[in-house]
């Protein structure tokens, strides 16, 4: 799978916001065949910035994704409500969904 987690930096003036202004872009990738999650957590530490955690199952749901309508109709709105440029890690990993954290196992 391509996993994937975005770190965005929101205006202060938007941050509240930011759930509603991503709700379109979020529900349509969350949508779309080959999407394995699509998820928003909103940092401790900072409160103008959000966390996007996602994955798809391999390389061509992923190209699938960022030539999608939504992702070009996502990079023409939401720049407008961001502080400074996203920052990524993307990785292909060879597992299909979570694994459990071992060394926290819950009985």
């Amino acid at each position: 799978m391509i996993f994937i987690t975005a770190k965005f930096q929101v205006k202060p003036e938007h941050a509240e916001d930011w759930p509603e202004i991503s709700r379109e872009f979020t529900a349509a990738t969350r949508a779309e065949e080959g999407c394995l999650w699509f998820d928003w957590s909103r940092s401790l530490d900072d409160p103008n910035e959000y966390v996007l955690v996602e994955a798809f199952r391999d390389g061509d749901a992923g190209g699938r994704h960022v030539n999608s309508d939504h992702f070009k109709a996502a990079q023409a709105k939401l720049p407008a409500y961001l502080a400074a440029t996203p920052k990524i890690v993307s990785q292909s990993v060879d597992q299909d969904d979570w694994n459990e954290l071992g060394e926290m196992k819950v009985d």
